[in-house]
C-alpha cells in the first residue's frame, strides 16, 4: 500500500548545509527534484529569507552545489536551478532504490524536513536500512498509509474529516456564514466546545498537511 513518510534530516547530511550555516535566516523549498546521473541531483527550489545578492554569493561558495542558475526573481523569493553534487546519497537512495517520490522538502536552520511517498511501505525499510548503514539520521515523525478512507489521505481523523466536510457543505466557511457552529454541533451530536476544538484541530492538520508549514524541531 502506498505510504507517506514525514521526518527531518540534519542539514549536515544533505546538500546546502554550508548556505544554511552562512545565512541562518534562509529557507529552501523544493519545487521539483530529478536525478542527474549517479552522483548528482538537479532540483528547482525556492529560496527566501535574505537578499538576492547574499543568496547568490553564498550559493556560489557552497561546495555541495554547482551550476547554480536563477530562473525567476519575485522580489522576496527566488527560484533557482542547480546541481547537488555532494551529500545527496540519501535522496538518491529514496528516488532510485526505493522508488520514492519527494513530495515536499524544506530546508531551514539546521535541518531539512521531508515528506516522501513510497509505493509500498516495505520500500521505506530500505531507506531505514540505508540510513543505519551509512550513519545518516532520518528522524521519522509520521508514517501514513494511503487507503480508501479520504480522511487518512490528508492527515485527518475520521471525526475531523466529518466536521470539515459538513462545515463546507453547509456553508460554514461562506461570508456571511450559512450555518453556525452550534448548528453544526447539534447535527453531529456533539457539544459546542467539542465542535470548536475539532474544527480548529482539523483545520490546523489540513493546512499543515497541504502547505507543509509546521517547522517544529527546526532550530
Amino acid at each position: 500500500m502506498p505510504t507517506i513518510v514525514s521526518g527531518t534530516v540534519p542539514a549536515s547530511d544533505l546538500a546546502l548545509n554550508h548556505s544554511l550555516e552562512q545565512l541562518p535566516e534562509l529557507q529552501f523549498e523544493i519545487e521539483r527534484i530529478v536525478t542527474s546521473g549517479d552522483d548528482a541531483l538537479m532540483p528547482m527550489l525556492w529560496v527566501r529569507g535574505s537578499r538576492r545578492e547574499d543568496i547568490e554569493q553564498t550559493l556560489g561558495a557552497d561546495p555541495t552545489v554547482d551550476n547554480v542558475e536563477l530562473l525567476g526573481d519575485f522580489e522576496d523569493e527566488w527560484l533557482f536551478r542547480m546541481e547537488w553534487i555532494d551529500h545527496v546519497d540519501l535522496i538518491v537512495q529514496m528516488l532510485t532504490n526505493s522508488e520514492a517520490t519527494i513530495l515536499d522538502a524544506v530546508g531551514q536552520g539546521t535541518a531539512w524536513k521531508l515528506r516522501v511517498l513510497y509505493p509500498r511501505r516495505s520500500l521505506f525499510s530500505q531507506t531505514h536500512d540505508f540510513c543505519e548503514e551509512h550513519n545518516l539520521a532520518f528522524e521519522v515523525s509520521t508514517i501514513r498509509e494511503l487507503d480508501e478512507d479520504p480522511a487518512g489521505r490528508y492527515g485527518l481523523t475520521s471525526a475531523q474529516y466529518e466536521i470539515l466536510a459538513e462545515a463546507s457543505d453547509r456553508g460554514y466557511f461562506e461570508v456571511p456564514r450559512e450555518v453556525s457552529l452550534a448548528e453544526l454541533a447539534d447535527e453531529l451530536g456533539i457539544t459546542h466546545q467539542a465542535a470548536s476544538e475539532r474544527l480548529r484541530r482539523a483545520t490546523d492538520a489540513l493546512v499543515e498537511d497541504v502547505l507543509f508549514v509546521d517547522f517544529d524541531g527546526f532550530d
